[in-house]
């Protein structure tokens, strides 16, 4: 699969977030995600490792422990298999992110 940020259509992923799944097989995915101000993303875990950059924007990440991630522009970060994480939007932000292996819900 190769997909394309200017043609292909954003997908809601929860209020306020939108992704765009631009290439994957059976062992990693990469995503694009949209996020607006103010919109959060509930803890949740996969199976998946997790890991991403912030390619413009503010966003915090909060982790299992309570441990808050303060990313921003040219941030990156990882998140490991069942690793709970959850997030809070600071400012319109977009972020590029893998997972391996791929995730089958993302799959458009």
């Amino acid at each position: 699969h190769r997909g394309n940020l200017s043609t292909d259509a954003k997908v809601q992923r929860a209020p306020g977030i939108k992704r765009v799944t631009l290439t994957y097989d059976k062992d990693t995915m990469m995503c694009y995600f949209y996020l607006d101000k103010d919109s959060t993303l509930e803890m949740h875990t996969h199976v998946q490792s997790q890991n991403g950059i912030v390619m413009k924007g503010r966003i915090n990440f909060i982790k299992g422990g309570g441990e808050v991630l303060e990313l921003k522009k040219g941030d990156a970060y990882y998140f490991a298999s069942n690793d709970p994480h959850g997030s809070i939007v600071l400012e319109d932000t977009e972020l590029l992110e893998c997972f391996t292996p791929y995730r089958e819900d993302y799959i458009d």
